[in-house]
């Protein structure tokens, strides 16, 4: 399995672009900034992209859809419960002082369940809201994405329009079922584990 993390734009959030190394196929995670190099990251693995996948819909993580849609002409993925925040993205960007030149409606919705291949590689959707309505997580082959849900030692803010403590700190139960051993690679910061966010992270005291 291929795994590429971009840090990407002024507030360093993680793009990903995850891929079969035998066939080639891709996704790409969450591509919210600097279109070129994530075009640059694809084309250095001769990647075919399947789907661009969002994890949630603030503007810091779909920044660069437009520019990477026309480029790979490929889909957008969201969670249907997250079409509002995505339908304003542009509006709440230019509120914190940043802009969205381009941002398509998107092909597709997921839900809770369904199945990601990827080639020979398969990921399954956890609803996962708290951070906002549809924020998902995407598991599977030993990793699993976690947008703003959960981070090293910490988990997402609850405090913008759509939040929820109590779906958070229900979704943060879910991803704790999760094996131990589970890779977790988050919208912003390094790598960690289940079984290290299950002893060191601060929110398993709010529970």
């Amino acid at each position: 399995m291929i795994i590429k993390t971009l840090i990407v734009g002024p507030l360093e959030e993680n793009t990903y672009i995850v891929g079969d190394e035998d066939t080639r196929d891709a996704i790409i995670i969450d591509p919210g900034d600097e279109p070129e190099r994530i075009m640059d990251a694809i084309r250095e693995d001769a990647l075919k992209v399947d789907a661009i996948i969002c994890t949630h819909a603030h503007f810091d993580h779909i920044g660069a859809i437009g520019d990477v849609k026309k480029g790979t002409g490929t889909r957008v993925l969201i969670h249907g419960d997250d079409l509002d925040i995505f339908r304003r993205a542009r509006e709440h960007a230019m509120f914190w002082g940043f802009e969205i030149d381009d941002l398509p409606e998107p092909d597709g919705l997921l839900r809770d369940g369904d199945l990601i291949r990827v080639g020979g590689l398969e990921f399954r959707v956890i609803h996962t809201p708290g951070h906002s309505p549809g924020s998902i997580s995407i598991y599977g082959e030993g990793v699993v994405f976690t947008g703003d849900t959960i981070f090293r030692d910490s988990v997402g803010r609850t405090d913008l329009p759509g939040g929820s403590l109590d779906m958070l700190k229900e979704s943060f139960r879910r991803l704790l079922q999760l094996p131990e051993d589970t890779r977790v690679l988050s919208g912003h910061g390094p790598e960690t584990t289940i079984g290290r966010e299950r002893v060191e992270n601060f929110f398993v005291h709010e529970l």
